[in-house]
């Protein structure tokens, strides 16, 4: 026979709880890291030893009173919130008061702190209430450190359910790295069983702590762009420094990987942070994922990462005990905002490429050919900073309308243009297949076919797929089809009955607008005059994604003046390097 129903008894009921707020080793980094952020800290330090089950953070944050510390891990006290009113205003990452009550169930729990302008700290041992057992004064810095020993102690099936050890560590080491873009001035120092496991140092902005984490990015393949929403019904208005808005207003951070300079095999690095925490938010993910279609390779994926500082009247963080899920308000406009800001990212000083990847590339060739010429050389350490002065200027200075002089064609493949900072070599084909591939997507035109173009053996599917795209499609005897009209690029090629078999073999209208580019587009091979390759540069460079053609190559190789000023030696005075 079924018991009947009964109130669990309040030890179960917190252990229960508990179990919700922390359930890894992760979790127990994610809460302690939040309340130090909230504290004000800039430098966390984070020492683990997870066969102990022991973890302990420290930072330099405000600290706690004694009588603070008495209430710490108490069941449901916080200093966020006073009322229900306070959820709807909510600018700090913890707010529940559920944390170290839930490690004082789960673990053995022990505070030092000590007050900004207090003289001494205290040390503070917690039961499995959160009532403190012992109190004791303690020479401390300014600041709190929080120790969690033998974890889940009191709850070893949670242990065993745990994936393992190397995992665990992976999303501690996730949960950091998430943290510190979010906050990145902040100094984070992460030991594991006594030894210097990873750190990273503050910045101004995550640009500044993304190449930390992924060592294979550089600062110069990362854009970020910085905008002020005032509300969602006005303009937009772009801002300089990435700084928290005021309560009546919000800020969009975006941070992303320049595509023809950067991209991954999975989407494991397409990142929407909320008011300093990385949230899952699939909607906002897929439209990060859209913005970078037609602009990185097929089956590659964008580096990006968007940071919405949102008034708090509009976020609900009330859906998951970790809070890595919120309801939001104006989400359609949000993911309209979203995708504006990255093509505003993709068009800032567009295509100022700096002395990165390619500029490295080619620093590797003038290397050999300095090794093979017979001489070598001392540099000079001032010429050097003024060769790096100069390519800060090239990399801050904007790409303005027919910046790009042709000079040149390099095996009727390539154009040599000069630019201000340097000289460029732009390969033809892809340079117009990105053009016309935007003027198709903003101009889907058709035109009529005279005469028609017959096809043989089409089935039913490949008719289907042509009627998709708009073109006039009729039965002209069995199994053979006379088309009508054609996109109007394709209508007067010679080959137009080979593009139009290539349309009928699936793919959406995008897919085919890029098909029709890459036919259209000038070949590789062909003579080009003065003119036509400087119409060329002046019509690429206002594209909305000059980076890359719609498959993803990149378009552009730049060999910058202070490389050149390098290797030629300008920096040489002549009497002295002949011995005079």
């Amino acid at each position: 026979m079924r018991a009947g129903i009964a109130a669990l008894p309040s030890d179960v009921v917190h252990l229960i709880a508990a179990g919700e707020v922390i359930d890894s080793l992760a979790a127990v980094v994610r809460e302690l890291a939040e309340n130090a952020l909230d504290a004000g800290a800039t430098r966390i330090t984070i020492a683990l030893s997870p066969e102990h089950w022991r973890i302990r953070v420290a930072d330099n944050g405000s600290g706690m009173a004694l009588a603070d510390l008495k209430q710490a891990a108490a069941p449901h006290s916080t200093s966020k919130i006073r009322s229900s009113q306070d959820l709807w205003q909510l600018t700090s990452l913890g707010f529940r008061g559920e944390a170290l009550h839930s490690l004082a169930q789960l673990a053995t729990l022990e505070i030092l702190s000590r007050s900004n302008n207090a003289e001494a700290g205290w040390h503070v041992t917690y039961d499995a209430q959160g009532i403190p057992l012992q109190v004791d004064p303690v020479a401390i810095a300014p600041g709190t450190v929080v120790i969690v020993d033998q974890l889940f102690s009191t709850w070893t099936a949670r242990r065993q359910g745990l994936p393992p050890l190397a995992q665990q560590l992976r999303a501690v080491q996730t949960t950091i790295h998430q943290l510190a873009l979010c906050h990145p001035h902040v100094t984070w120092q992460v030991r594991q069983n006594d030894r210097d496991w990873f750190q990273l140092w503050s910045g101004k902005t995550a640009r500044h702590i993304l190449p930390q984490i992924l060592r294979d990015v550089q600062t110069g393949d990362l854009q970020e762009l910085t905008l002020t929403v005032p509300n969602l019904d006005e303009d937009i208005k772009m801002i300089d420094v990435f700084t928290p808005s005021p309560l009546d207003s919000s800020t969009l951070y975006l941070l992303l990987g320049l595509p023809d300079r950067f991209h991954r095999h999975r989407p494991d690095w397409v990142r929407v942070a909320f008011n300093g925490r990385v949230v899952q938010m699939p909607e906002l993910e897929q439209t990060l994922l859209a913005g970078f279609r037609q602009t990185v390779p097929r089956d590659r994926f964008p580096l990006c990462f968007v940071h919405l500082q949102v008034p708090p009247e509009q976020i609900d963080w009330n859906r998951h005990p970790a809070k890595s899920e919120i309801y939001l308000h104006h989400l359609a406009e949000w993911r309209e905002q979203i995708s504006n800001a990255i093509v505003q990212a993709l068009r800032l000083s567009p295509i100022n490429l700096t002395d990165t990847l390619y500029s490295q590339r080619t620093g590797t060739l003038l290397k050999t050919a300095e090794a093979e010429s017979g001489y070598g050389s001392r540099r000079i350490q001032g010429a050097e900073a003024a060769g790096e002065a100069e390519g800060e200027s090239v990399q801050n200075a904007s790409l303005s309308p027919n910046a790009l002089k042709a000079i040149a064609q390099v095996h009727n493949t390539y154009i040599l243009a000069e630019h201000p900072g340097g000289i460029w070599l732009i390969e033809q084909h892809i340079a117009h297949e990105r053009v016309l591939y935007e003027q198709l997507c903003d101009r889907w035109q058709l035109a009529p076919l005279e005469p028609a173009v017959i096809l043989p053996q089409l089935t039913v599917a490949q008719v289907e797929q042509l009627q998709r795209l708009g073109l006039e499609v009729e039965p002209f005897g069995e199994q053979v089809w006379m088309v009508r009209s054609a996109p109007a690029l394709l209508a007067q090629r010679e080959d137009c009955p080979a593009a139009l078999l290539e349309l009928s073999l699936g793919g959406d209208l995008q897919a085919a607008q890029v098909a029709t580019a890459c036919r259209s587009a000038i070949r590789n091979g062909t003579s080009l005059t003065q003119q036509e390759m400087q119409t060329l540069l002046n019509q690429w460079q206002q594209t909305r994604n000059p980076r890359t053609c719609p498959h993803g190559r990149p378009i552009c190789l730049t060999l910058e003046e202070s490389s050149l000023s390098r290797f030629f030696r300008r920096h040489w005075v002549i009497g002295k390097s002949h011995g005079i």
